[in-house]
């Protein structure tokens, strides 16, 4: 695979000098173009210890404007950053679109050190790498455009490499503590990283191997690679894209103002119409067993700390069926320094221009630690599905991409529970109703809870497909009948506590 890259082509310091005026001032264009689209731009820069990956971000750093350049080194671990999912410290520094992210180390970086080392075997590596696969489709369905480049030289060329460096205090700071340590494991490295390269080698995320051997060739081939690669997404097709986009997103605004028109109904039978809704708790069972499954999710909660076994908590459900009110009976059992509430409302502008998976990817808790989201990630396939605020190809995938996620909390070791609060149209009417007239609770109804009335059927049926796509082994949706108040808050605290004991005794 490496071989084809090592043909020994030169370029001298005047040709580049000359030839990189031009290829600076292009890129400064084409990113101008990234800026007005919406793209963003991932450079991975991996490669052999001695291929200068360091020289190549710092030569990046001069040709494009450093305003819309976002430089990223991962090589060590946090702490905090071992105590969440491996992708936790990936998410939170993808670029926005319109930006260019540069990353000095990659997601690929751990599992090739780990298999070289022999600290996983080959099974484990090629599942890492099938998540990672997974991981850039998902980006490049989002529009980011992926530029991986892996920068090669000859094992004989890095052995000289590291001598001279050794003999000459100036070319010193090229060397890393451990790049003698990694040439010793030359073989083995390259070995591995092909498996790595073949594995995940695809049209919308594809390799690109550089020779490293010469620095000028090595910075002039890097960046018409980088160039090609923006100039074939950004081309006027995409333009296109964007026009329909800004239209439907119009469009969805102007109805917004006004009521819609009346939605087309589905008919047939949802997981929803099996929930029986006729179940009630009397008031005197319901505070005996408040007080008992509040008490056992205070003493889960601190065991689950002591464990380092983070809870995820998520509530969606019809407006007005109790979220708010169940979450407060949750908090009231558990210690305030362990759990944080995550309400999510319509995406900010900073949260709009990212991967819609991002925003849910920041909040995701330290291990030991809970976090409750009073609405979700569903939403891409729930409100932006039925007020068409998400294109058909976007809700569509979004299944994929949100098992996706939650497998990668599930084999973290973070406990997911999943709730739906269900109640009826007619109980929903009289809560509306009820809020209107109730001065504390006037500000919790809006025109939009009326408006989304109109659409019930869109929403149920979103709702059954939602747990027929996601409802899985790792993360089973939980349906619970919320009509009674006081039934789904035992019901919620209760599944927690299930969920809690037995995975704590695994």
């Amino acid at each position: 695979m490496f071989e084809v890259a090592e043909i020994g082509i030169k370029m001298s310091k005047e040709e580049f000098a000359t030839r990189s005026r031009e290829l600076h001032i292009n890129l400064l264009k084409i990113q101008q173009q990234l800026r007005q689209s919406r793209h963003s731009a991932i450079i991975i820069g991996s490669g052999v210890e001695g291929a200068g990956k360091g020289e190549v971000v710092n030569r990046l750093n001069e040709w494009f404007d450093s305003r819309g350049l976002e430089t990223n080194a991962f090589w060590d671990e946090t702490d905090e950053q071992s105590m969440r999912p491996r992708f936790w410290r990936f998410w939170r520094t993808l670029p926005a679109r319109g930006r260019i992210g540069l990353l000095f180390g990659s997601w690929y970086t751990k599992p090739i050190v780990d298999r070289a080392y022999d600290k996983i075997d080959e099974a484990e590596y090629k599942r890492q790498l099938l998540e990672i696969a997974e991981f850039e489709q998902m980006l490049a369905d989002d529009g980011v455009v992926l530029i991986k480049l892996w920068f090669h030289l000859k094992k004989s060329k890095v052995e000289k490499q590291l001598k001279k460096d050794a003999n000459d205090p100036k070319r010193a700071l090229r060397q890393t503590p451990w790049s003698k340590r990694y040439s010793r494991q030359f073989d083995r490295f390259l070995e591995v990283s092909e498996v790595a390269i073949s594995m995940t080698d695809v049209g919308t995320a594809p390799w690109h191997v550089v020779e490293a051997g010469n620095t000028h060739y090595r910075d002039f081939t890097t960046g018409n690679i980088i160039l090609d690669m923006l100039q074939d997404r950004l081309k006027p097709a995409s333009t296109t894209v964007v026009t329909k986009k800004a239209a439907a997103a119009k469009k969805a605004a102007e109805a917004l103002k006004s009521p819609p028109a009346a939605a087309p109904r589905r008919s047939g039978l949802t997981v929803l119409d099996h929930v029986d809704l006729e179940k009630t708790l009397d008031a005197g069972a319901y505070q005996s067993r408040l007080i008992k499954w509040q008490n056992k999710l205070n003493a889960l909660a601190w065991q689950a700390r002591k464990q380092q076994r983070s809870l995820v908590v998520m509530f969606e459900g019809w407006d007005a069926a109790g979220k708010g009110s169940t979450i407060r009976r949750i908090t009231q059992a558990i210690d305030a320094r362990l759990y944080k509430v995550i309400s999510i409302a319509a995406p900010t502008d900073e949260e709009a221009a990212h991967h819609y998976l991002w925003r849910f990817w920041r909040h995701i808790p330290l291990a030991g630690y809970v976090s409750i989201y009073d609405r979700s990630w569903y939403g891409r396939v729930l409100v932006e599905r039925a007020e068409q605020f998400a294109r058909e190809d976007e809700w569509q995938r979004a299944y994929a991409e949100i098992n996706h996620f939650e497998r990668q909390l599930s084999e973290h070791g973070i406990i997911l529970v999943k709730f739906w609060l269900h109640i009826s149209p007619e109980e929903q009417y009289r809560r509306f109703k009820e809020r209107e007239s109730t001065p504390w609770k006037y500000y919790k109804i809006t025109e939009e809870d009326w408006r989304n009335r109109d659409k019930w059927s869109e929403y149920k049926h979103a709702v059954n497909d939602m747990v027929a796509h996601t409802s899985t082994t790792l993360a089973p949706w939980h349906l619970i009948p919320a009509n009674d108040k006081r039934l789904a808050r035992v019901e919620v605290l209760k599944t927690i506590c299930k969920a809690l004991d037995a995975k704590l005794k695994q």
